[in-house]
C-alpha cells in the first residue's frame, strides 16, 4: 500500500490544473461573486438613501435577458423574415445576425462602477482640465417632472468630454445611458462604457434589420423610463457652429409613443442642455477633418495607431508643463439646463392624436419640427464663455487692439447678449477677469499674440478663432 506509483508528466500536469480549476469554480468564484454582489447592495442602499435614486428594472435587468428579449421581440422577428426573403439567406444565418447587433447594442450596466468609479473618474478628470460650473437652468420646472416620466437629455456635441461632464453633473441625480459611436470600440474602453450604461451605435448604418433591432431597444428603454442623454447633431461640430438635428434617435422614440396613456406614465420629457468650453480637446482635429471636406476630400478618420500617438503624445506635452510648473487647466466648461419640453403636451398642441397610426411622411415631417426645436431650446441655454467673447472680437477686428479697447468692445458684445436673454458665465461675475481669461487662453494657444501691449489675432489661427466664436453665433 505505501509503495510509490509513477505517473507521466502530462497527467500530474492534468490532475493539477483540473484541482485548480476545482477550487476556481467551487470556492474562489461564488465568493468572489458574493462579495462583489454585496459590495453593489450596499451601493444601491447608499444610491437609494443617499441621493434618492431609483434605478429602473429594466438597467438592473441581467445583460443576457435583455439581448434575448430584443432578439425575440416580434417586431425585430418581423424585419428578420424581411431580410430573410430579401437577401436569400438562412433563417439561422439571419437570427445569428440579430444576436450579434443586439450584443453589440445592449449595454452591461453595473451600479457599483458607474456611482464608485465612474463618478470618481469623471469628477476626477473634469475638475483636473477645466473649472466646471453649472451656469443657469429652469429649477423650477425641471423639479415638476413627472417622476414616473422617461427623461431624455438633449445637448449639443462640442467635445467627447460631454459624456463625462454632463454624466458628473448628473450623478446625484440620475444614471444616464448614452449613445455612443463606434470610436468607443476599442479594448478596454468599450467594457468600461457599456457598464457604464452606454449603448454603441453604427451611425452611418443603412442596413434596415440593424436600424430595427437598435430601434426596438431604444424604444424599450424609453418605455421602462431609462434615462437617457442624446445628441441630436450626430456627431462632433467641426466648426464650433451648431449643427442641423437628426431626427434618429428621436423618431424611434416618438414612434412608439402612446399620448393616451394616463398619468403621464410613459411621457417623455425633453431637457435642453447646452454645454461649452473655452478650449476643446480635439478642436485642431476637428477644423483639419472639416479643411479636409472643404477641399473636396474624403475624410480620413485617423487608424487607432495615429489615435495612440496622439494622445500619448498630447499626455506627456503636459506632463511636462507640470513638471516646470507652467501648466494652466483649459479654461472654464460650463453647463445650462434649459426648460423641459413634454413630448405629450407638444404633440397636443400641433394636435397630433397618436404618432404611432401616422403615416410616415407626416410623422418625420412632425420629428423634424420637434427636433428643430429642440436645437433651438439647446442653442438659447449655450453658456458664452471669455473665450468665444475674446475671440469674437479678434475676428472682428483686423488690426492690433490695446487692452482697454478690447474691453471695450467686448463690454459692447456682452451688452448686446444680455439683452438678447443670452446665459454669460462671468467668472468671479468680474468682467474685466473674464476678458482677461479669455485673452490669456488665447495667448497660451498662439492663436493671439502680444507685441508691447498690442494684441493681434495671428493669421494662421484665424480658423481656430472661428471655432471658439462660431459656439455662439447663432445668438447674433
Amino acid at each position: 500500500m505505501s509503495s510509490p506509483v509513477s505517473l507521466p508528466l502530462w497527467l500530474v500536469a492534468l490532475l493539477i490544473a483540473l484541482a485548480l480549476w476545482s477550487t476556481l469554480t467551487v470556492i474562489l468564484l461564488p465568493s468572489a461573486r458574493w462579495f462583489l454582489r454585496r459590495r453593489v447592495n450596499r451601493v444601491l442602499e447608499r444610491v437609494d438613501q443617499k441621493l434618492h435614486i431609483r434605478l429602473q428594472p429594466f438597467k438592473m435587468t441581467k445583460r443576457r435577458v435583455l439581448i434575448d428579449r430584443l432578439v425575440y421581440d416580434p417586431q425585430v422577428l418581423a424585419a428578420m423574415d424581411a431580410h430573410v426573403q430579401e437577401e436569400s439567406m438562412p433563417r439561422e444565418v439571419a437570427l445569428a445576425r440579430v444576436e450579434r447587433y443586439a450584443r453589440e447594442i445592449v449595454p452591461a450596466f453595473n451600479a457599483y462602477a458607474y456611482f464608485t468609479f465612474g463618478y470618481w473618474l469623471s469628477r476626477k478628470v473634469a475638475s483636473n482640465l477645466y473649472r466646471l460650473r453649472i451656469g443657469q437652468g429652469d429649477t423650477t420646472k425641471l423639479k415638476e417632472i413627472n417622476p414616473k416620466a422617461t427623461v431624455v437629455f438633449v445637448m449639443n456635441h462640442r467635445s467627447n468630454m460631454d459624456y463625462v461632464m454632463v454624466s458628473y453633473l448628473t450623478a446625484s441625480k440620475t444614471a444616464l445611458s448614452y449613445a455612443v459611436g463606434e470610436w468607443a470600440r476599442t479594448w478596454p474602453l468599450q467594457q468600461l462604457v457599456r457598464s457604464m450604461g452606454a449603448y454603441f451605435v453604427r451611425r452611418k448604418s443603412r442596413n434596415a434589420l440593424y436600424r430595427k433591432v437598435l430601434e426596438r431597444y431604444v424604444q424599450m428603454a424609453t418605455r421602462s423610463g431609462v434615462t437617457q442623454a442624446v445628441f441630436p447633431e450626430g456627431g462632433l461640430s467641426r466648426d464650433g457652429k451648431l449643427r442641423a438635428p437628426k431626427v434618429g434617435l428621436i423618431d424611434y422614440m416618438v414612434r412608439d409613443f402612446d399620448p393616451g396613456e394616463l398619468d403621464g406614465k410613459h411621457d417623455v420629457v425633453f431637457v435642453p442642455v447646452g454645454l461649452n468650453y473655452d478650449r476643446t480637446l480635439e478642436d485642431r482635429t476637428l477644423l483639419k477633418a472639416e479643411a479636409q471636406i472643404e477641399s473636396g476630400l474624403k475624410e480620413q478618420k485617423p487608424g487607432r495607431r495615429f489615435t495612440a500617438w496622439t494622445t500619448a503624445r498630447f499626455v506627456l506635452r503636459n506632463m511636462n508643463l507640470m513638471l516646470r510648473n507652467k501648466w494652466h487647466r483649459f479654461g472654464y466648461a460650463c453647463v445650462n439646463f434649459g426648460a423641459p419640453i413634454s413630448l405629450k403636451q407638444w404633440l397636443a398642441a400641433r394636435d397630433i392624436q397618436d404618432p404611432r397610426t401616422m403615416p410616415r411622411s407626416e410623422r418625420f415631417d412632425a420629428v423634424q419640427l420637434l427636433a428643430d426645436n429642440l436645437m433651438e431650446s439647446i442653442g438659447q441655454v449655450v453658456p458664452v464663455l471669455p473665450v468665444a467673447l475674446v475671440a469674437e472680437v479678434f475676428l472682428d477686428r483686423k488690426g492690433p487692439v490695446g487692452e482697454l479697447e478690447l474691453a471695450a468692445l467686448v463690454f459692447k458684445r456682452m451688452q448686446s447678449l444680455e439683452q438678447q436673454g443670452a446665459h454669460l458665465y462671468l467668472p468671479r461675475s468680474d468682467r474685466r477677469y473674464a476678458i482677461e481669461c479669455g485673452l490669456r487662453m488665447l495667448v497660451l494657444r498662439r492663436a493671439v499674440e502680444n507685441n508691447d501691449g498690442l494684441y493681434a489675432a495671428i493669421p494662421a489661427e484665424s480658423k481656430l478663432l472661428a471655432y471658439y466664436a462660431n459656439s455662439i453665433a447663432h445668438l447674433k
